[in-house]
């Protein structure tokens, strides 16, 4: 029976996207210029605190000298893990780590991080793909990218502009509307989750959709023993990711993760 989504779902759809595709978003670029220059300078002011910090200048962006300052001069977190390399490892787990402990640097090497990759991959990379004779960005949507059927885009991704953060959240300001036009935003409520409820016959799912209750809530509540009002945004986005991680096939690694 999949002739009839074929006929009536994915047929019809390229015309569609295509139409997406010439048509664009527009971008102010001004704004993200500004966010430019906004990140730079805080960037350059967690460079001189890193300095002070260290007790020396070193390049924040190269991991070998990053883990020589942090476990062999400063002496953090014991000997230090290292990679194939031979070089410390440096990663975000390892940083947020030696952060939870304490120490002032790793954080300050956590938010420059996170700065210099929205410079790179937004404001920076955007500017250069605001196309000069429409002023508008043009991403391009592949139909047949992902396990889970959904459209995912390309040059540049618009799909993941980044919302956790308020640096982030400034990214999203320069996606703006023609004037006397508005950007709408439309959702279905954990549509897969309703469906599942439905199909698998899932008794508690029935009951906490038909009571209008928040199911991500319910499942952090559970997951992680606390009551439903004292889940915060972080421990609703981690049920989330199993909720619809032991619909698409999680598997027991995934999910201990």
């Amino acid at each position: 029976r999949l002739l009839a989504l074929y006929e009536t779902v994915e047929r019809p759809l390229p015309p569609v996207i295509a139409a997406m595709e010439r048509a664009g978003i527009k971008v102010d670029a001004a704004r993200l210029r500004e966010l430019s220059g906004v990140f730079g300078r805080a960037m350059a002011e967690l460079e001189e605190q890193a300095t002070k910090l260290a007790g020396r200048p070193f390049n924040l962006g190269s991991p070998k000298q990053l883990g020589e300052v942090l476990f062999e001069e400063l002496g953090f977190g014991g000997p230090g893990r290292k990679t194939k390399t031979g070089a410390y490892a440096t990663g975000a787990e390892v940083l947020e780590e030696l952060a939870a402990q304490g120490h002032e640097l790793p954080k300050v090497i956590l938010e420059w991080r996170q700065l210099q990759k929205l410079t790179r991959t937004y404001t920076d990379a955007l500017l250069e793909q605001i196309d000069p004779k429409t002023g508008r960005v043009h991403t391009s949507y592949m139909l047949a990218a992902t396990n889970t059927g959904r459209l995912s885009s390309t040059e540049p991704n618009l799909q993941n502009i980044p919302i956790r953060t308020p640096e982030g959240r400034k990214i999203r300001e320069a996606f703006v509307a023609e004037p006397g036009h508005l950007l709408v935003s439309a959702d279905y409520s954990q549509i897969e989750l309703r469906v599942l409820a439905h199909i698998a016959d899932i008794g508690p799912l029935k009951e906490a959709f038909a009571r209008g209750e928040d199911v991500h809530r319910i499942t952090a509540a559970q997951m992680f023993k606390v009551p439903p009002e004292a889940v915060g945004p972080a421990l609703r986005r981690s049920a989330k990711t199993i909720n619809y991680g032991i619909i698409y096939g999680i598997g027991a690694f995934g999910l201990a993760q």
